[in-house]
Formats: C-alpha cells, sequence, structure tokens
C-alpha cells in the first residue's frame, strides 16, 4: 500500500470498508435489477414481434385466398358474390379500452372466425372438386388462425398471468341457417373479406402495443424489483 493507505490505522480501513460495501451491494443489485427488467421488457418485444410477423404472414395469405375464392372457384360472377351484404359475419373491429380488453378481442375474434372458416370449407366441399386448390387455401388459412390464435393467448398469458382470459359475451358462435348456393357463396366471400380486415387491425393494434405494453410492463418490474 501508498501514501494515505499506508498511514491509515487498521481501525480507519475497518470503518471505510463498513460504510462503502452497503453502497456497492445496493449498487450491484440495483444493476441486477435493470438487467433483469431490461429482459422481461426484451421477452415481451420478442413476443409481440413473432406475433404481428405471423399476423403479417396470414394477412398475405388471406389477400391471396380472395382472388382464389373470387377468379378460380367462383366464375365470372365473383365480384357480385364479394360485394353481397351479409349480417352473421364476424366483426372485423377490435373492442375494449384497456390493453388486456382489446388483446382478448383479437383472441376471441380469432376463435369465432375459426367456426366461420369450418362452415365455408364444409360449403366450400360440396361446390368444389376435392382437387380444388380453394379446399387446400382454406385450410392453411384457418391452421394459420389457429396458430396465430395460440400466440396471442401466450402473450396475454405472459402479460397479464392472474387475469384469466374472459369467454365470449354472446356466448357460443352464431353461424348462419341453411342457405342456398347463391347464398353459401355471398357468405364465404364476406368471410374473407371481413378476416383479411380483421387482420389489418390486428396489425396495427399490435404494432401499437409494441410501445404500449412492453414499456409499461418494463417500469411495472423495475418498480417490484426496487420494493424488494
Amino acid at each position: 500500500m501508498n501514501g494515505h493507505v499506508q498511514r491509515m490505522s487498521f481501525q480507519q480501513f475497518m470503518e471505510l470498508t463498513t460504510t462503502l460495501l452497503p453502497l456497492l451491494l445496493v449498487m450491484a443489485v440495483d444493476s441486477t435489477r435493470t438487467v433483469a427488467a431490461s429482459s422481461s421488457n426484451q421477452q415481451c418485444g420478442n413476443s409481440l414481434q413473432r406475433t404481428l410477423k405471423l399476423t403479417r404472414l396470414a394477412q398475405k395469405e388471406s389477400v391471396l385466398l380472395i382472388k382464389t375464392y373470387q377468379k378460380a372457384a367462383q366464375g365470372e360472377m365473383s365480384e357480385l358474390f364479394c360485394k353481397g351484404l351479409v349480417n352473421d359475419v364476424p366483426d372485423p373491429n377490435i373492442s375494449g379500452l384497456e390493453p388486456s380488453e382489446r388483446i382478448a378481442s383479437i383472441y376471441t375474434h380469432l376463435q369465432t372466425f375459426m367456426a366461420h372458416f369450418k362452415r365455408v370449407y364444409e360449403q366450400q366441399t360440396d361446390l368444389q372438386l376435392p382437387s380444388s386448390p380453394l379446399l387446400g387455401e382454406l385450410t392453411v388459412v384457418s391452421a394459420r388462425s389457429r396458430g396465430l390464435a395460440a400466440l396471442i393467448n401466450s402473450f396475454y398469458q405472459s402479460l397479464f398471468p392472474n387475469l384469466p382470459m374472459p369467454e365470449p359475451a354472446g356466448g357460443p358462435t352464431t353461424l348462419p341457417p341453411p342457405q342456398n348456393v347463391f347464398q353459401q357463396k355471398v357468405y364465404g366471400c364476406a368471410v374473407l373479406r371481413t378476416y383479411k380486415e380483421f387482420l389489418s387491425n390486428v396489425s396495427r393494434e399490435l404494432r401499437t402495443l409494441k410501445g404500449k405494453v412492453c414499456r409499461r410492463r418494463m417500469e411495472t418490474n423495475t418498480f417490484l424489483l426496487r420494493m424488494t
């Protein structure tokens, strides 16, 4: 040791160590908490990014599916079919005020659309040849919807572990009554068109949530860690 430290008595040295050690421990713990909060925020962002990526893929596939439905499957009157108004289709708009409500709304909508996809597939199975590309694309889009619902549910549970996913307010999905061929074609296109619009709304909603929910989660985690 040199200079002043060499002349310092053992008692003074111990007093200095006793004073500095708690400060160093606080700094180390605070640094660990900051890293933990940052890691949690990154996980939130990564989960949301995966969900957004799958949403965009589903959106592209829905555009292709509508083209297949209109031109390859429904003939020259496809534009007329797809301009028809149908009441028994899901609302493409996301509802709720709080992030938890809006994420739950996305999940509920996806569950509803899956029921309608099943009905459209059953109808088109009767109208199309087994080799029709439309049937294959309907299967892909329906499977993608299930995958997206699973990601949304996982994201919701990670953000709100103590808040169960609410049940649909209206109960089981209401499907249209038996339809003739023309009504089936109008209904099918309405479902696909509305689904595409819904996915556009989901993509926009997820981009908003990325900056809102994940940042809020990091602030909350940092606060809780500092309280411990």
